[in-house]
């Protein structure tokens, strides 16, 4: 996902300006898709260098748990610069713009495979999901909208972030009665 333009699309224009209106309602979570091969390796469909990313973008999840905006500021940063992913200084920069504290940043994807668990975990997520487009936005575990191929499908709700806003709202409002 870390170097998709479908994904930089789907974050840029329907996630982010979303999540600005409902973060405090959202356990927002990244997931990627990929494989994993008989010998444990992970593939990605854009090669290496988007494990890569992608292990950066989970490693500051990990590591923000709490904090979205400052793990889906960084990694949206990234992505708006998708072909320079993994390059050190993109990285460096969109560390020190939202926050992440590079060095832990570091430790977390060189540190005894951490990294490469937590994408592992990351893709069979997916694939338990069902997950086979970046970017497929999921809303109460069930598919929500897909963008692929530079166009929006799937999108029941709408996809514009109006649609996206409202319906989190609508289902925060129902799951949290009589609280």
């Amino acid at each position: 996902m870390s170097k998709c333009p479908d994904a930089r699309d789907c974050l840029r224009d329907f996630v982010v300006p979303a999540m600005e209106k409902i973060v405090d309602k959202v356990d927002f979570r990244l997931s990627f898709i990929g494989s994993v091969d008989p010998d444990d390796s992970i593939q990605c469909k854009h090669g290496q260098t988007e494990c890569l990313g992608n292990i950066l973008s989970l490693c500051a999840n990990n590591l923000y748990i709490n904090d979205t905006k400052v793990s889906l500021g960084f990694t949206t940063c990234m992505i708006m610069d998708y072909t320079n992913i993994p390059k050190r200084s993109l990285v460096e920069n969109c560390a020190l713009e939202h926050g992440v504290d590079f060095n832990l940043l570091n430790d977390c994807v060189s540190e005894d495979g951490k990294g490469l668990d937590l994408l592992e975990a990351s893709v069979k997520r997916s694939k338990e999901a069902g997950v086979k487009y970046s970017c497929t936005v999921r809303l109460d575990d069930k598919f929500r909208c897909i963008r692929d191929g530079g166009v929006w499908k799937d999108c029941k709700g709408g996809s514009k972030v109006e649609d996206l806003v409202s319906d989190v709202e609508k289902l925060y409002k129902l799951k949290n009665q009589g609280r």
